[in-house]
């Protein structure tokens, strides 16, 4: 069954490589679109909040602000203190920040494997600057619009922790108390391998968002209601132009970005490569985000708009 799946892979990759050759011109074009995309929105909008997260998490602040939040994190999600770090950066800087700081508190000792994949299910989220600058504002010309659509993808996304807060069936602990070897670097050595790694990353997604937007840009081709469901399952940043000011934009808008798009997902994998965290756990919670953001637009639309 695996060498047949493989086979079927590669022979649908086949395809796709003499379409890349059929159409080269329209394929630069496409990828010269998703690079300057990427220079003028992808990249002022997540380099910042990349290094700062990755910073911030080097100097402890997971241990820093566990305190805090272990009244909310323990008795909701049965997760320690510290989880609430990467739910923060996740719903301010948007993908893929959050799984990135659950990986590195996982690789820190911060959190155990399954704390750690819990806590994916949950905490990567969509920049508050896309959902209410560029949807609201932009798509629905509506900034109130566009901070329902945060209230909704926040909402969705405690929601989801909730549902998977018995996922892996281990009882909540303490928080991680003991050797701590994220202090030990200076402040400065920790600047310089937060812009590394936040570089190394942000070429990662700049990546994927070229190749899926490329992949994306023919669905929009076929119009009505399925062009933009399809784009937007596969890249969230070429869905907005596509999106209709109307109810089922709405519910589109929010659906997907509680999805995030295969692009987000790929981007997500890149920032646990080599953490031993499981995608799979990512991607459940995503899919019932996308499915609980979609239905709370859904039932609050005609308030809404």
């Amino acid at each position: 069954m695996r060498m047949k799946v493989r086979r079927l892979a590669c022979l649908g990759l086949c395809g796709v490589l003499v379409w890349f050759l059929a159409d080269a011109g329209e394929i630069r074009q496409w990828a010269g679109e998703a690079l300057a995309l990427c220079g003028r929105s992808v990249v002022p909008a997540l380099f910042p909040f990349l290094v700062l997260s990755i910073l911030l998490v080097s100097l402890g602040l997971g241990e820093l602000f566990s305190p805090c939040l272990t009244g909310l994190m323990t008795p909701l999600f049965r997760l320690p203190g510290c989880a609430g770090s990467a739910l923060l950066l996740g719903l301010a800087g948007g993908y893929p920040i959050g799984a990135q700081t659950a990986a590195r508190l996982y690789r820190e000792g911060a959190l155990t494997r399954g704390e750690a994949e819990r806590l994916l299910t949950f905490c990567n989220n969509s920049n508050p600057v896309f959902l209410i600058s560029v949807l609201g504002a932009g798509v629905f010309g509506s900034v109130r619009t566009g901070v329902w659509l945060w209230l909704i993808h926040i909402l969705s996304a405690l929601l989801t922790g909730l549902v998977f807060r018995g996922r892996g069936g281990s009882a909540v602990r303490r928080d991680v108390t003991g050797k701590t070897p994220f202090h030990s670097a200076s402040f400065f050595t920790a600047l310089v391998e937060a812009v590394r790694d936040g570089a190394l990353a942000m070429l990662s997604v700049c990546a994927f968002v070229i190749f899926f937007y490329v992949l994306a840009a023919p669905l929009a081709a076929l119009g009505g209601r399925l062009g933009p469901l399809l784009v937007g399952l596969t890249e969230l940043f070429s869905l907005t132009p596509l999106l209709p000011a109307d109810r089922f934009g709405l519910v589109l808008a929010a659906g997907c970005a509680g999805w995030g798009g295969f692009s987000v997902l790929c981007q997500t994998a890149a920032v646990l490569e080599g953490s031993g965290l499981r995608l799979r756990s990512c991607l459940l919670g995503k899919v019932l985000q996308g499915l609980l953001s979609a239905a709370l637009a859904f039932a609050l639309g005609g308030y809404i708009l």
